[in-house]
């Protein structure tokens, strides 16, 4: 049976959100940025009138006032956000229980199995007979505006809804019409809405990517979907084969269950630093700082050990460079932070002045490993425990009641409790290179 997936995307989330907070800030241009002070002063979210202004997510605040003076900066309530992301998966279970998050204002929904709860759509739900006989537009339309008008009704916040047959037309699908709108990619459709997309639009295709593709001709999604699959092969290995399905429409991957995380691929967190960082005991330690969270969380998602660290890192003239490299199995914040601390090392030498940090982890081993005699001898079980013990104390007492020497000689940093103050999409580092 055709598979209908739809993509959600609550517009402007966060800064809508803001706006339900406080009415008064309706009409008006509003972003949501970090602590200026603290120079982690940059637009994490904005409202339509600031978008309008030309204003994007990641402009620092001086930049985004230049762009708009009327604009409102808000701080972010990250709690709020958790409760009303949770209030529109409560609307989408309705409906169904296939139910993947992609960061906290994005989910996939399989609703295959729930036509029945869709009345047909002006008499016509198929289109077509035998193996040709296909979901119309219309139908799969009416299924999108559906939930968006729940949505928007209930809780006042607006999402834009792809529909299509797989994951990842879907998600091309939520970003063609915003804000609150519903497109539809269909079998019927899906060569004249997708071909002429840029292939950056593509999920998974970051900079890099784009440029090596580009730099071959293929600068379509269509272009992309014809290519020679020996040629993309040889350019980007197993990540063009995969990209090659995904421009060709042919994704067969599920949506996975609501909470069900087992296929979470890589767990990070990034950090801009209060001030440059000129020096590696300053680098080491906020590595230390967000090794801790990447740590926690990894072990919290009880995914096992992980065996990549990656490493990313944005100078002060906002240039950024990622490595990454293949370690031995682990949870342990010590090991994390030292393997990506080495990467530092040998990408850069100083003088250097470093604005922002981020680590990774990824290749989870689901409790399969199994620890090596030398590993046994070296107390790995037992600094395991340790660090479990420290993630339960920190869950009673908070973030502060314990923390390495390392952390604790930056005062600054001894609350800088990343795990829960940092709301992330899943990390991707598909253009980064092993060294």
């Amino acid at each position: 049976m055709e598979r209908i997936v739809l993509h959600s995307d609550l517009n402007n989330f966060y800064a809508s959100v803001e706006k339900i907070l406080n009415p008064e800030l309706a009409g008006k241009p509003v972003a949501v940025c970090g602590n200026e002070e603290e120079r982690r002063g940059i637009v994490l979210a904005k409202s339509e009138e600031a978008k309008k202004t030309g204003i994007k997510t990641g402009d620092t605040v001086w930049q985004a006032r230049r762009k708009c003076p009327a604009l409102i900066v808000v701080r972010p309530h990250f709690k709020e956000y958790m409760a009303y992301s949770r209030k529109v998966k409560a609307i989408y279970a309705r409906y169904t229980d296939l139910i993947e998050g992609y960061g906290i204002d994005e989910c996939w929904l399989d609703v295959t199995r729930s036509t029945k709860i869709f009345p047909e759509y002006g008499g016509e739900k198929y289109v077509g007979e035998g193996e040709e006989r296909h979901f119309t537009d219309g139908y799969l339309r009416f299924i999108g505006d559906t939930i968006r008008n729940e949505v928007k009704s209930e809780l006042g916040v607006t999402v834009s809804v792809g529909v299509s047959f797989n994951k990842v037309y879907a998600k091309l699908g939520s970003d063609l019409k915003k804000p609150d709108g519903t497109s539809v990619i269909s079998y019927l459709n899906y060569k004249n809405v997708i071909f002429g997309l840029p292939v950056r639009d593509l999920l998974m295709v970051g900079g890099a990517t784009e440029a090596k593709l580009c730099a071959m001709g293929y600068n379509t999604i269509g272009k992309l979907a014809a290519a020679d699959d020996g040629r993309i092969f040889k350019a980007l290995g197993k990540f063009g084969s995969t990209l090659l399905t995904y421009a060709r429409g042919e994704d067969a991957s599920p949506v996975r269950q609501l909470g069900d995380d087992r296929e979470l691929k890589s767990i990070g967190n990034s950090t801009t630093c209060p001030k440059d960082l000129t020096d590696y005991n300053g680098v080491k330690r906020v590595l230390f700082v967000l090794s801790e969270s990447v740590a926690a969380r990894l072990r919290e998602a009880d995914l096992g050990l992980a065996d990549t660290v990656h490493l990313w890192v944005r100078d002060s003239s906002l240039n950024s460079e990622q490595a990454q490299r293949k370690v031995r199995h682990t949870c342990l914040c010590e090991e994390i932070a030292e393997h990506a601390f080495n990467l530092f090392k040998e990408k850069f030498k100083p003088p250097f002045a470093v604005r922002a940090l981020g680590v990774t982890v990824s290749g989870f081993d689901c409790g399969k490993s199994q620890l090596t005699f030398d590993e046994t001898a070296g107390d790995y079980a037992k600094r395991e425990r340790a660090e479990r013990c420290v993630d339960a104390i920190r869950k009673k007492h908070g973030y502060a009641a314990v923390q390495r020497g390392i952390i604790a000689e930056d005062p600054t940093e001894m609350t800088n409790d990343i795990k829960n103050s940092h709301l992330i999409k899943p990390a991707r580092f598909d253009d980064g290179e092993e060294i």
